[in-house]
């Protein structure tokens, strides 16, 4: 039985995961944190979640949170994701990163960690999304030049990066298959008078509005004919199914004592 903390408990993807993991028959929740501000410490993560009472208090501290689980799982924020690493690090446990928003030195410090855990980042966990990412990859080598790239995304009201993780992935798995920097080529949105469009840019595109799980698209405008990708996402429960696929991985690198950096290709065996 692999035991399981959640870091970020009372959000909605911390739900979903306690939903999940407490109907499993392998896994089990044994710790859970949030942020002081969530409104929701000292609450017991399964009433909060809907399943009912589990005897498990949403705490305050990470630090507690890891060292009662095997493997963590964090959708909170980049710098809750950071501390969760380095104490994870300490305990040598596992680590399934849902969190977005990082910045580069951020996310050296997590795959500087990797060395040491074994430790999975994706920026969405769905196993739909994952196979567009592989979609976009083929399309775009494809394609080639002889096409312009725009990305739209549009979440609920409550997100708070833009544009999404998943968008900034699908821009990076872009800019890979165009052998670019996706820093270099990147275009956010566009006001008044830009001119014309500047060809082999990557656009992006972000709209916030209600309780939108989660829609991605990504055009490919060419002479004559467009090709569009998208995923839409019409409830958390695809994500959360991922995650938990995320974190029987990670329990067998840990209970194999591997170490290393993985993503959902990892998981859904979509590597090269």
């Amino acid at each position: 039985m692999t035991r399981v903390g959640i870091c970020g408990a009372a959000g909605q993807m911390g739900r979903t995961i306690t939903q999940l993991v407490t109907a499993s028959d392998d896994l089990e929740l044994t710790s859970a944190c949030d942020h002081p501000a969530s409104g929701a410490i000292e609450q017991d993560a399964g009433e909060v979640a809907g399943v009912g009472n589990l005897d498990i208090p949403i705490m305050r501290g990470i630090e507690d949170t890891v060292r009662h689980c095997d493997v963590l799982v964090d959708f909170s924020h980049a710098d809750s994701s950071v501390e969760a690493v380095g104490a994870c690090l300490e305990h040598n446990k596992g680590l399934v990163i849902g969190t977005t928003g990082f910045s580069d030195e951020q996310l050296g410090t997590v795959k500087s960690a990797a060395g040491s855990i074994p430790i999975l980042l994706s920026p969405n966990m769905s196993i739909g999304v994952n196979i567009t990412f592989k979609l976009v990859e083929m399309a775009t080598k494809a394609l080639g030049d002889d096409v312009d790239i725009e990305i739209f995304e549009i979440h609920h009201s409550l997100k708070n990066d833009s544009p999404s993780g998943t968008a900034v992935r699908l821009g990076e798995i872009v800019a890979d298959a165009r052998d670019v920097r996706l820093d270099d080529q990147a275009v956010h949105g566009r006001v008044g008078y830009t001119g014309r469009r500047e060809k082999g840019t990557i656009g992006f595109h972000s709209a916030r509005g209600g309780d939108i799980v989660g829609e991605h698209t990504v055009v490919y405008a060419g002479t004559g004919e467009r090709v569009e990708i998208t995923h839409r996402a019409q409830s958390r429960v695809n994500f959360g199914a991922g995650a938990i696929r995320a974190v029987r991985f990670i329990a067998a690198k840990l209970d194999a004592t591997e170490t290393g950096f993985f993503d959902m290709d990892s998981v859904l065996g979509l590597g090269d």
